[in-house]
């Protein structure tokens, strides 16, 4: 463990198990603003699952982040920190008079000996320069080693004079003296780190220290510098290969990296404590920190370029500059489906033909082109499908991997299947290398934008918003642009400028400045601290950036061609040109022309100049080898022609120039070593280039070539088992010379393993090499360099990754910009990777056989001539691989030979696994043809397997034993991304939850502080786009960066705005209810409310930017204590899923304010006469609220949805009842009303939508079930009197989620029915019609056949005539009653019947029956009794009437349309059965009405109220003997003529009210349920029921008993009947109130929670031994139409007469 925790309890969550605590508080600072900084050292810890306690495992080897921070995040974050005040506690100080057991007057005189020992020491070493060092020297030495191992004297050692002696001893030549200075430095350096950085620093910046030094003395000040760094930065790279970095560059390395730190930890001290700062020179302070930082980012640049060029990411980048990312956001997620890059409707790119390969319509023949293609393609050029063949389809690309002599012959790798297919030659296109089609492809794409005119113009972005949509991302609002400023460099930029004018000479610098002066205002130009800050024209720098190629060497040059600022404003960027040259390229240019410009003085330069060719032209071995470099290959023919002369002078004076020209364009120099690695049948090539570089190792100056970046080829030639003997001999001449000459390349050796090579190449020729065993003991001697320079690496890499990562963090609290030079180029290649390929045993750690393991090695030693043969029997061998730890195979290979025969493998197949015991995963099968050489076994592995073994499971020709000539192995390419994606994130997540903790703290203590985090979450997420598009390279970094700034920012603080406080309210809550309340005034712009409003909006459009990812389990919101007793610890924040948790708390809040905003609207006006409309309008302006704050999103409206539901809930039962009657009621009125037409029954209409709108969010809940029980009643009073329209279905169709129970849409299924029964009465009727018809048709012929007969027998004929006239008579006797209308002398009227179910029609308690035999007159009663014939009859054909009863009865029910005079008169059946009782009686009491009808008194009055009405035709008059009046048709002579047209005399609708009997005993239904519900649960305990179990469980107790009491049905009639529906209403209303609840692993299952108390009604004991419910009873009403010309009465009274 590393020190003491004194803070754990304060975790940030970093990831999975990962947390952070703040351990110590390191130093303090005062900031950019004035106000004091901390620098805090957080502890990152793993812990288990079980983090809560302190019984979690920590890792020894934990890391640290070092994290300023200010007062108000010390105070949020780290309040132990705190002292009593309320102060931070500063950092400890030490006391520095503690000086151990010495005494002061002991210490004074061992100070004074230690300076005279100095003094005798220097004075030594300056007379035995040259000479053995005498004896007192190396005593004198040793004697000051051991007092600088005594800490109180650490102070005298520092006195240059110290630094003086260290660097002679370190130059000396003599190894004692030498390895005296190193004793000394570590035992100064074993104290602290501050003191061994500072002698470290101090050494490393002597000039001229790497001249002196020889390798031991550099090892071991690189030793020491790795013992200082080595707990600084615990980074890991495993599975990476980082390349060979030699000691002098490394050495470098380590200067610069020791300079960067010293000046940033100047920096950070610079202002010292806040109480210490001199306030009376300010100006002073601030030009002394101004050139710091200049410093600081000079030397941090220079750092970044040297590292870049030892990690040869410079050689491994094609391009100056990656790709323009595109301008989207990094905080919206990229679809995985689509390109983020183009819009869909842009083709993807295809690749295009190389212009060196000529298409097949140029040739006259097939085979012609067959051969061509067979002639030209080689393995790995991409290929396309010019015609369709079985799986493989036109136009389909892919790459060529091999071919023989079998039908087809070629195989290919299709991108299309992902596999490879064989074609023929003749279907194939060749496209060429990838590097051959990208420059084709490039340069396609810019003839095409100069065509179209869009150079220079960056297409939008797809998923770019632009402002005139409805929803716009705030953040990336484009900022406006001084046009001052975009006229001149950024700091930024010009300070990436200055970098290249400090590299210049002192006379191209002079002349630079001197331009600058020219240009410029000022006359102090040439001034440092004025040189910082100037303000520099773009026209100026683009002058600049023409001259100062040709004034830097190579190193610098290539830094130019790579920044940001030649990439910008460069003489390509001027041109246009979208695609860059290669930097080689952009160097040879480069230098042809620096070469026109300066005068050579050799006659082969002034020959090149002339572009004449040498007079001696190069070697046959390197003419293909110099032609293939171009121009730069004549460097590689004159250094030949210089090596191979006879002359000593000219030689040494024209290889001395060539190297100097090598050092500054090392590529031709490299390609020379990289010809090592070509087959081993270029011998004559090879002699010849180890030649030249034996001769080149000679020369000082040659040491400085870039060797070690060229080694991998000498170890590929080391290794080949092909290689001939002589040029072997040679090569290990020419590495023992280099390696002698510089100890680096034989540590370089070592990394590279050339100890094993060297080995099997002295087994294989027996031990005749010379000097092998040398080179190979010289190569194991290096060792523990070899790990002294990885472990360097390493650490270099690493705290400069951390040096990144803290410029980020200071760029993002201080908003400055990022002014060091490079850093975009390090952040490219941070973010890209390594091109390091990991080859074969770098893959795997050992190779297992299943046969014969001493010839295993024969499968690694790439020799194709030696195999690794099996023995055993068929299908039992195999070859195991165990990968290294990470390794995903990036393609597998195997080698065999079709001479082999019998002994080739036929069928392979390849299994994956954990271990040997577990090679349970297949994961190919390949069939190996005769003829193949290199069979591909895997390709992309996308997991990382630990053991791949390979089965030969068959051999050609049924062979038994095989044999393997070669087996080899591929890795992916390594890249440091995920390893700084890791630290990036990590530090990104705890800077931005710190910062989210205080601002949270911030808006508890203050809740109106919340409106100023719209600005702070914008500059933020502002900051970090623009920081991802200037220096992230591609949009996976992007993304990266921006789901972990949202996540640990936007989530956290959401979390905490929408968590509820004492009061039960949120911050965010109280924000919204304030933007509700003052939604009105802001209408006004110049309001202070439209400001408050605009503020809320833009707040809410922030947070709700990012959609949801995925759905994550709701966390209940607890309430949190205000002010700062928070709590802080973050352990309880789920780090996946983020944006959906972000989401999910928004929506609650949102939920919660609407909850509460309609729960004070029903409180306050439920009993309004106007509540529906004003709760309709309610309900709309939160609608508009939702989209203007949230926009248009489904999840918002569903809240708002849910809240409006949660308000419902809260209502008691008669009160719900009450406001689901007035909905019902509004609802009919509003149907009604649309019926008038005009712009009166539009309004109704718009209004009627509204509500409907509304009453969607009684969907679910327990208001539904008496919603739907009003609108029934209502729904079928308005059938029966108004008759069905289009709205009805409207209406259901929108609204029919809120019936439970489906019961209007039945009764509107139930009409169908009706009309489909009319139609076939109708048929019916006919078909009777003609029956009868027809019987009249036969009697008449039977009379006149009888008439016809002889007489003979009269007497019987007439007794027979008689008893058929009898029989007759019996016969119509029978169907007197159903055809007594037959013979209706009048129009007949049409009568349209509706058969109404009482499961559906809530016709029980309210209608009376009809009896139509003393009722209706002989022409209706005709046609009710054929339809009841008709209906019994129908019972036979189920699929008709299959829901309806065989009981019929008749009921007053219905509608009718009557003629009186000129007036249609639309009335109920009880009127129409009244007025036609009017046609035969003059005048009428209703009293003998009601004695007739049996209907009650009040029916009849509403019945009689419209026909009595001004409207009316019938006079109601008083008489005392007479109860209840008597009616009369008024008489019309005493009025005008009356009116014409319809008039509508039904009686009006009645409405119910929900406070009396009938919602009483609604609620006493719901009570009873409830307690059955509540008793079987209690009954069946803790174990609870399944849901459906418990609906089925209180059905059954409802049904058998006890029964619902006489008064409920009575009063609600066949209403009591329980169906599923009621009791699910029921169950969710408990789980609402807490009665019941889900269980969390099986939410099906309910049981009982809590005792609650359930008001049962007092109802009467039921019938315990009923049977059930009786059968229900189907009631029949009519409806009456007319046919033909209405009837009116001859008389001069008015009559009624039937018309409908």
């Amino acid at each position: 463990m590393v020190g003491e925790l004194r803070y754990r309890e304060f975790r940030v969550p970093l990831g999975p198990g990962l947390h952070a605590y703040p351990e110590e508080l390191i130093r303090q600072r005062v900031g950019h603003d004035g106000h004091p900084e901390y620098q805090i050292r957080w502890l990152i810890l793993k812990r288990g699952d079980d983090g809560e306690g302190g019984s979690g495992q920590v890792d020894c080897k934990a890391e640290h982040i070092l994290l300023w921070m200010s007062d108000d995040e010390i105070y949020a974050n780290c309040h132990k920190m705190l002292g009593e005040d309320g102060q931070v506690i500063g950092p400890s100080q030490e006391s520095a008079a503690e000086v151990g057991a010495l005494d002061k007057a002991v210490l004074e005189e061992m100070e004074t000996e230690v300076k005279s020992l100095i003094q005798r020491a220097l004075r030594q070493l300056e007379e035995c320069m040259g000479t053995i060092p005498p004896a007192p020297l190396l005593h004198t030495v040793h004697v000051l080693s051991a007092y600088a191992s005594i800490e109180p004297l650490t102070g005298v050692f520092k006195d240059p004079r110290v630094l003086d002696l260290l660097m002679h001893m370190l130059s000396s030549p003599d190894y004692q003296i030498r390895w005296s200075a190193g004793r000394m430095i570590q035992a100064l350096s074993s104290h602290d780190a501050g003191t061994r950085t500072q002698i470290l620093l101090s050494l490393s910046q002597q000039e001229a220290i790497e001249k002196h030094l020889d390798f031991d003395s550099r090892c071991a000040l690189l030793a020491l510098f790795a013992q200082a760094t080595l707990s600084e930065h615990p980074m890991s790279f495993e599975g990476i290969q980082l390349p060979q970095v030699p000691g002098r560059l490394l050495f470098s390395l380590v200067k610069r990296y020791l300079h960067v730190t010293s000046l940033l930890d100047q920096l950070n001290d610079s202002a010292g404590e806040p109480g210490a700062q001199n306030n009376s020179a300010p100006e002073e302070l601030s030009v002394e920190r101004g050139q710091l930082e200049l410093e600081f980012s000079m030397t941090m640049g220079t750092l970044i370029s040297e590292l870049v060029q030892a990690m040869r990411w410079d050689w491994a980048s094609t391009r100056p500059g990656s790709s323009a990312r595109s301008p989207c956001s990094i905080f919206q997620p990229q679809p995985a489906d689509s390109s983020p890059r183009l819009p869909p409707s842009q083709p993807q790119r295809s690749f295009k033909r190389s212009r060196r390969f000529r298409p097949r319509t140029e040739f006259a023949s097939g085979n012609t082109y067959a051969l061509y293609v067979r002639d030209m393609l080689q393995p790995g050029m991409r290929v396309r499908m010019l015609d369709d063949y079985e799986e493989i389809s036109r136009g389909d690309e892919g790459k060529f991997r091999q071919s023989n002599s079998g039908v087809p012959p070629v195989q290919v790798l299709w991108e299309s299947t992902g596999r490879t297919y064989w074609v023929h030659w003749h279907m194939l296109e060749i496209l060429g290398f990838e590097e051959d089609i990208e420059d084709a492809v490039e340069a396609d794409e810019y003839q095409g934008a100069v065509v179209s005119g869009t150079l220079g113009r960056a297409l939008p972005s797809w998923r770019w918003k632009p402002m005139t949509e409805l929803y716009a991302v705030p953040y990336v609002l484009p900022e406006d642009e001084d046009t001052e400023e975009s006229e001149h460099l950024t700091q930024a930029e010009w300070w990436e400028l200055l970098f290249f004018i400090k590299k210049l000479d002192g006379p191209d610098r002079q002349g630079v400045l001197q331009l600058l002066q020219e240009n410029l205002d000022g006359e102090h130009i040439l001034d440092e601290e004025i040189l910082a800050e100037l303000t520099v024209p773009i026209e100026l720098v683009q002058d600049l950036l023409l001259t100062l190629p040709q004034q830097l060497d190579d190193n610098a040059l290539r830094d130019l061609l790579n920044c940001h600022v030649y990439r910008k404003y460069g003489p390509e960027a001027l041109a246009g040109q979208p695609a860059y040259p290669t930097l080689l390229e952009a160097q040879q240019d480069v230098l042809l022309s620096r070469a026109q410009g300066q005068p050579q003085e050799s006659e082969d330069a002034a020959r090149v100049e002339a572009k004449e060719p040498p007079s001696q032209s190069p070697s046959a071995a390197l003419k293909s080898l110099v032609e293939g470099l171009g121009p730069a290959g004549k460097l590689l023919v004159d250094l030949e022609q210089a090596l191979g002369s006879g002359s000593e002078g000219p030689l040494e004076s024209q290889v001395k120039s060539c190297l100097l020209q090598l050092q500054r364009q090392p590529q031709p120099f490299l390609e020379l070593m990289q010809s090592l690695d070509t087959p081993a049948t270029n011998k004559t090539l090879h002699l010849t280039v180890l030649r030249i570089l034996m001769k080149l190792v000679d020369f000082p100056e040659a040491l400085l070539l870039p060797w070690h970046e060229a080694m991998d080829a000498c170890m590929t030639c080391l290794r080949s088992p092909n290689t001939d003997r002589e040029v072997l001999q040679e090569l290990i001449f020419f590495l023992h010379r280099l390696t002698s000459v510089s100890r680096d390349y034989a540590v370089v050796l070592n990394q590279l393993g050339a100890r094993d090579a060297i080995s099997k190449a002295l087994e294989k020729h027996l031990g005749k090499l010379e000097l092998a065993q040398e080179l190979r003991d010289m190569v194991f001697k290096c060792e523990k360099h070899a790990h002294l320079y990885r472990k360097l690496t390493t650490n270099i890499l690493g705290g400069c990754i951390q040096m990144v990562l803290g410029q980020i963090e200071d760029h993002r609290r201080t908003h400055r910009p990022i002014n060091i030079p490079f850093f975009d180029v390090l952040l490219r290649y941070l973010c890209q990777g390594s091109s390091v390929e990991v080859k074969e045993d770098k893959c795997w750690e050992k190779v297992e056989v299943s046969s014969n393991p001493h010839r295993a090695c024969k499968l690694t030693d790439r020799n194709p001539k030696t195999y690794w043969e099996s023995k055993g029997s068929a299908g039992c061998h195999s070859i195991t691989l165990h990968m290294r730890q990470g390794v995903h195979i990036r393609q597998l290979t195997l080698l065999v030979a079709g001479e082999d025969s019998s002994y080739m493998p036929a069928r392979v197949v390849v299994c994956g696994g954990d271990s040997t015991s577990s090679l349970n995963t297949e994961l190919n099968s390949v069939n190996v043809m005769p003829c193949a050489s290199r069979v591909t076994l895997l390709e992309n592995l996308t997991r990382f397997w630990p053991i791949i073994q390979i089965r030969i499971k068959r051999c050609q020709q049924g062979g038994i034993d095989t044999r393997i000539r070669g087996l080899e192995v591929l890795g992916p390419k390594p890249t440091f991304w995920p390893v700084f994606r890791e630290q990036l994130c990590r530090h990104t997540r705890l800077f931005y939850m710190v910062r989210a903790q205080a601002w949270s703290q911030d808006i508890a203590e203050d809740r109106r502080s919340l409106l100023h985090l719209s600005s702070r979450l914008n500059g933020a997420l502002r900051q970090e786009q623009n920081f991802a598009d200037r220096f992230l390279p591609d949009d996976e970094a992007a993304q990266a960066l921006g789901k972990t700034c949202w996540e640990a920012l936007v989530s956290p603080l959401v979390q905490n705005i929408t968590c509820p406080d004492e009061d039960g309210t949120s911050p965010l809550g109280w924000l919204l209810d304030q933007y509700l309340e003052c939604r009105e005034a802001a209408h006004n712009p110049q309001s202070r409310a439209a400001a408050f409003s605009s503020r809320v909006r833009r707040l809410t459009h922030l947070l709700v930017h990012v959609e949801p990812c995925e759905a994550a389990p709701p966390v209940v919101a607890t309430p949190q204590p205000k002010g700062r007793t928070r709590s802080h610890d973050w352990s309880s924040l789920s780090i996946r899923g983020l944006p959906s948790s972000i989401m999910r708390n928004l929506t609650r809040c949102w939920q919660a304010v609407v909850e509460e905003q309609v729960n004070n609207f029903l409180t306050s006006s439920w009993r309004d006469d106007d509540f529906v409309p004003r709760y309709c309008e309610q309900f709309y302006n939160l609608q508009k609220s939702s989209s203007e704050l949230f926009g248009p999103r489904a999840a918002f409206l569903q809240a708002l949805q849910n809240g409006c539901a949660g308000a419902l809930l809260k209502l008691p039962f008669l009160r719900a009842a009450h406001v689901s009657e007035q909905f019902a009621r509004h609802i009919d009125q509003r149907i009604q009303g649309s019926r008038i037409g005009g712009a009166r029954g539009m309004e109704m209409l718009a209004q009627l939508q509204r509500c409907l709108e509304t009453v969607l969010n009684f969907s679910g809940l327990e208001i539904a079930t008496t919603f739907e029980h009003y609108y029934q009643h209502y729904m079928a009073d308005r059938l029966l009197s108004l008759g069905s329209s289009w709205l009805e279905g409207a209406v259901l169709e929108q609204i029919g989620l809120c019936f439970p129970n489906r019961l209007p849409q039945l009764m509107l299924q139930s009409l169908s029915t009706s009309e489909e029964l009319q139609r076939q009465f109708h048929v019916y009727q006919l078909q009777q019609l003609d029956q009868e018809l027809l019987k009249l048709e036969d009697t008449e012929k039977k009379i006149q056949v009888d008439h016809e007969a002889s007489g003979k027998e009269h007497k019987s004929e007439k007794e027979e005539d008689a008893g058929a006239t009898a029989a007759m008579a019996m016969a119509e006797g029978e169907e007197e009653e159903e055809n007594e209308d037959l013979y209706y002398e009048g129009a007949m009227p049409e009568v349209s019947v509706l058969v109404l179910s009482p499961r559906y029609w809530p016709v029980a308690s309210i209608c009376h029956t009809l009896n139509p035999r003393t009722c209706l007159p002989s022409y209706l009663r005709g046609t009710l009794n054929r339809y009841s014939n008709f209906y019994n009859k129908s019972q036979s054909h189920p699929a008709v009437t299959q829901d309806l009863q065989k009981g019929l009865q008749w009921t007053w029910l219905g509608r009718a349309e009557l003629q009186f005079g000129d007036q249609t008169l639309h009335v109920s059946t009880v009127q129409m059965w009244l007025l036609l009782y009017l046609n035969d009686l003059k005048v009428l009491s209703v009293e003998s009405l009601r004695e007739l009808s049996g209907l009650p008194l009040d029916m009849l009055n509403q019945a009689i109220g419209p026909l009595t009405s001004s409207r009316g035709p019938l006079d109601l008059q008083e008489q005392k003997d007479v109860p209840g009046g008597v009616l009369k048709i008024r008489d019309c002579s005493e009025e005008p003529r009356p009116r014409r047209g319809n008039v509508w005399l039904v009686p009006p609708q009645t409405y119910l009210k929900a406070e009396g009997e009938e919602g009483r005993n609604l609620e006493k239904r719901r009570n009873l349920l409830n307690c059955l519900v509540v008793r079987i649960l209690k009954a069946h305990g803790d174990e609870g029921l399944h849901i459906d179990q418990l609906v089925c469980l209180v059905l059954e107790a409802w049904q058998k008993g006890p029964c619902p009491p006489r008064g409920l049905v009575s009063s609600l009639g066949m209403g009591a009947a329980c169906c599923s529906t009621d009791v699910l209403s029921c169950i969710l209303h408990l789980l609402g109130k807490g009665t019941l609840r889900r269980h969390d692993d099986r939410p099906q299952m309910l049981s009982y929670a809590v005792p609650v108390t359930v008001m049962e009604p007092h109802t009467e004991s039921l019938n315990p031994g009923s049977s059930g419910p009786n059968p229900p009873l189907t009631f029949h009403t009519l409806q009456i139409r007319s046919r033909g010309v209405p009837y009116a009465s001859c008389t001069g009274t008015q009559s009624f007469s039937t018309f409908r």
